[in-house]
């Protein structure tokens, strides 16, 4: 950790004025290619006629959670949403009889989601598609080379500014 305790060293070189052409162009190389993966597996998920992505991996997490329910803080910290599209995605599930919402009785501020039978279902039904269409717009596309190098890099990142929300 760096002398502040709260942000990740540095790798050695150049300041932040003087970052490397690679940073930048890899930054854009994964958003481009994440946002044209999403939209193929979202498409074949539409067209196979299931939920959509985003309530498949709400769902997904309430399925993994303890007793099939997570506390709305949690999950957004979960899905690759932001809090408050969370609520509204979670809000259209539970009127689609696919999750919970309720309050937790000792403290009225703390929202419950979780996942019902029906939302079991939904993602059972889904995840054929979701995973086949991460191979097919995703994975087929890296090699087995490439995969465990991509899996350390973007947790790494994900990780140090994990540490930076919990201690900064």
């Amino acid at each position: 950790m760096s002398t502040t305790d709260n942000e990740p060293e540095a790798p050695p070189g150049p300041g932040p004025a003087a970052t490397d052409e690679a940073g930048p162009q890899a930054w854009r190389a994964m958003l481009l290619a994440h946002a044209a993966a999403l939209r193929a597996i979202e498409t074949d998920l539409s067209h196979a006629g299931h939920i959509p992505l985003t309530w498949y991996d709400v769902l997904i997490e309430l399925k993994a959670a303890p007793d099939g329910r997570l506390r709305m803080a949690e999950l957004g910290e979960r899905v690759v949403l932001s809090r408050s599209r969370v609520s509204r995605v979670v809000d259209a599930m539970v009127a689609a009889g696919l999750a919970t919402k309720t309050q937790y009785p000792e403290d009225r501020r703390v929202i419950w989601a979780g996942i019902t039978e029906l939302g079991v279902q939904a993602v059972l039904a889904t995840a054929p598609t979701y995973l086949r269409g991460i191979e097919k717009h995703f994975s087929r596309y890296l090699t087995a080379a490439e995969k465990p190098v991509l899996i350390s890099a973007l947790t790494r990142v994900r990780n140090a500014h994990t540490e930076i929300s919990i201690t900064g």
